[in-house]
């Protein structure tokens, strides 16, 4: 499920992707700005091409979640698509580079600089001298001058989403031309670069009536490769079109149309040619890369199915023929060769759809990398059992983060690295793995921590409701395994009486693993002499039992795990199925609550009603001004509620704040990049948010399609897509980077 699209910062943040307690903070490791830099785990996919090679001309039909409530990045409910046209048709100042930092865009900035640090920080823009508006007014510090206006935050009519930056301007003044721009700020700013991206036209941002009305549904004024040709509702999509005044290199495509089309409709709109690029789930993506791989020549068909067996029409075709040669050996009457040959029929037509279905996917092809964005998952420490830091402390301390990140993304051909960091990704100046300040999995220490904070194994158990699964269970009811119809032993493990043999006894050849308490078997089986009842190869370990479920004062340890339930949420559901699984080991009991996609994040997890969740978070350029509000300590408001922020957890502490806040106010890139790395660490130890995997960027896009699909951390150069001239080919990663 896809929570939250990557977009300008003045978004990102805004919207999640779907206490420092008794415990003394483990010794933090020293960081130091001189650390290698890293590079992202996955590079983008694209396919890659000059702008020679690409034809001019044609529309590109683009996927969109939906069609957006406002066309202003900076209102609060932007979304994906907002940012997407904003991107298209609007100046930004910095970009993002394929390694998550920013760069000077030089289309609208010659340059920029600060000139002074006292007695204020001052820093000047000098503007592209061609950069002009689409009705031919220059770009210039009027534009400046009004957007710092809308977004200081000290007019309430304005409705913005946030200040975090232009709250710390003083005054923006013309400097020594039109082209000059010269801003000075009441307080020293580290991440200056974030201002200003996008840029809106003085018109827009003028008036609270144009800021809150005039740029929700049309943007009249722009000054990008494309501009916005209207917002269509009834069709649902946002058509975008070439700008004749832009002054750079020339749009390749003559139409862009972001086209809103629901996740579990993709892959029939990809095979109807309604769609050219799409974000798509992993079934839709394995189903797309078997229909371009190789074909029988004669049928057209895949020669090979999705894990490298026959594909399915010829299967389907063969077991068609067995069941008419069957039915006339056997001498069928007339009305049953009737009816074979009816269902033949309809077995056929099933078939010949199927196969024009994949003959119209195999143009086009998977393009995938990671998304700049982490799935964590969030620990509500408001109240309840989960208030207490020890108790998230160990659940936390229970978690396989790597097992988690290979079930997400190794079965994608992906990197499977756990993420080590809440404020940057591998890659960007600012990561470094800071999970040390938690420490590693561990269940016997998790169970310390647990009966530390008075929660032991026994009490009242919730029983189990006849045939519900097990949360997090795979296979069999409750974890068991299975014999064969013949009697055979099939590999799997059949487990009886918890380690007793028939006549009682308990097995002695169980072994205990000394550091975190979990029981193996012997590695007998029955037939070489094993206990009865435990079936597995010699040399294989039985699943470990789970821990005796703790309680205190007299109420089992069951925390409420809420989940979306709509389409593209099975990776979700599986990372919640085996962190139930880890947990159960330690004796933590999980109640898993679907609920729809379109109250998930309002009514659950904005609101705190949940105990565990997992949801997403974009990946920031400015990690100071952008992971502050995730992850500050929760104020009381006047009213007396909670003033939460973005920190859903509600876990936060005065000492993460004070380093945030300082970050923010150096100049010095190596001090600041220290004391986020720092916060990080102490936001590791508060164990309110646990960092798991980096989302997967699964693209389809045409196969003639260049510079567009899996960009990773990049921003889109809407200017170079395009399709490729008859007989071009784009380049494709041969490898992914690690780091």
């Amino acid at each position: 499920m896809s929570h939250v699209g990557v977009g300008p910062r003045a978004v990102m943040r805004s919207v999640a992707f779907l206490t420092a307690g008794a415990l003394a903070v483990p010794t933090l490791a020293a960081c130091t700005s001189g650390e290698p830099k890293g590079k992202p785990l996955a590079g983008q996919d694209t396919a890659a091409a000059a702008r020679a090679r690409i034809a001019d001309g044609a529309t590109l039909r683009w996927a969109a979640d939906s069609v957006p409530e406002t066309l202003n990045a900076f209102q609060a409910d932007a979304d994906a698509t907002t940012t997407r046209v904003a991107q298209a048709v609007l100046p930004s100042m910095y970009r993002m580079d394929e390694t998550g930092r920013p760069v000077r865009n030089p289309d609208y900035l010659e340059s920029a600089e600060v000139v002074d640090t006292e007695p204020k920080q001052v820093v000047v823009y000098k503007l592209n001298q061609q950069a002009v508006w689409s009705d031919g007014r220059e770009i210039g510090a009027a534009d400046f001058a009004a957007q710092w206006r809308a977004l200081s935050g000290k007019d309430s009519a304005y409705w913005t989403a946030r200040n975090a930056g232009y709250d710390r301007i003083e005054k923006i003044e013309r400097g020594g031309d039109d082209l000059e721009v010269k801003v000075t700020f009441s307080r020293p700013y580290a991440d200056w670069k974030s201002l200003f991206t996008p840029l809106y036209p003085k018109d827009v941002m003028g008036t609270p009536d144009a800021f809150n009305d005039g740029a929700r549904r049309e943007l009249k004024t722009t000054a990008g490769p494309f501009a916005v040709k209207k917002v269509d509702t009834k069709e649902d999509e946002v058509v975008l079109t070439g700008n004749p005044r832009w002054w750079g290199e020339p749009a390749k495509l003559e139409q862009i149309v972001l086209r809103a089309v629901p996740r579990d409709k993709r892959v029939s709109q990809l095979a109807a040619g309604k769609l050219d690029l799409a974000e798509i789930d992993p079934e839709t993506a394995e189903e797309v890369a078997v229909a371009a791989g190789p074909r029988d020549a004669g049928t057209g068909t895949p020669l090979m199915g999705p894990q490298g067996s026959p594909s399915a029409s010829r299967q389907g075709r063969s077991a068609a023929q067995a069941l008419r040669s069957w039915a006339i050996a056997k001498g069928s009457d007339e009305d049953d060769a009737e009816e074979e040959t009816l269902a033949r029929e309809e077995r056929e037509e099933a078939l010949a759809k199927r196969e024009r279905r994949q003959r119209a996917l195999s143009g086009f092809e998977v393009r995938k990398s990671l998304e700049p964005a982490y799935t964590q998952l969030a620990l509500n420490g408001a109240d309840g059992p989960l208030a207490d830091e020890r108790v998230r402390r160990a659940v936390a301390r229970a978690l396989d983060r790597g097992k988690l990140a290979k079930a997400v993304l190794k079965p994608l051909g992906l990197p499977a690295e756990p993420v080590g960091s809440h404020v940057a990704l591998a890659g960007q100046p600012a990561y470094a793995d800071g999970s040390g300040a938690l420490g590693e999995q561990n269940a016997k220490e998790a169970r310390a921590l647990l009966a530390d904070a008075g929660w032991v194994p026994g009490g009242p158990v919730k029983k189990r409701k006849e045939g519900e699964k097990a949360a997090g269970a795979e296979g069999d009811k409750d974890g068991e395994g299975k014999k064969s119809e013949d009697g055979d032993d099939d590999g799997t493990y059949i487990v009886g009486e918890d380690e007793k043999n028939e006549g009682g006894a308990k097995n002695e050849d169980a072994g205990t693993d000394q550091e975190s308490g979990e029981k193996h078997s012997s590695g007998k089986n029955t037939a070489q002499g094993g206990a009865p009842g435990a079936y597995a190869p010699k040399g294989t370990a039985a699943p470990a039992a789970a821990e005796a479920p703790v309680a205190k004062d007299g109420k089992a340890l069951t925390l409420r795990f809420v989940l979306p339930s709509g389409p593209g949420s099975d990776a979700l559901r599986t990372v919640a199925d085996r962190v139930s699984d880890m947990l159960e080991k330690i004796g933590v009991g999980t109640d898993i609550t679907k609920v729809p996609d379109e109250s998930y994040f309002k009514d659950h997890i904005a609101s705190g009603e949940y105990d565990l969740a997992l949801y997403s978070w974009p990946a920031s350029a400015y990690p100071a001004t952008d992971a502050r509000p995730i992850y500050a300590k929760p104020v009381p408001a006047a009213d007396g509620s909670l003033n939460v922020a973005q920190n859903y957890t509600r876990v936060g502490t005065d000492q993460v704040d004070q380093l945030f806040d300082r970050a923010m106010g150096t100049l010095d890139e190596g001090e600041a990049r220290d004391l986020l790395r720092k916060a990080d660490s102490r936001i590791w130890a508060a164990a309110g948010s646990i960092p798991l995997y980096q989302r997967p960027q699964l693209i389809a896009a045409r196969k003639n399609l260049a510079n567009a699909g899996a960009f990773g951390f990049e921003t889109p150069v809407y200017q170079d897509m395009g399709f490729l001239k008859k007989g071009a080919s784009g380049s494709r990663p041969s490898a992914t980077p690690s780091s």
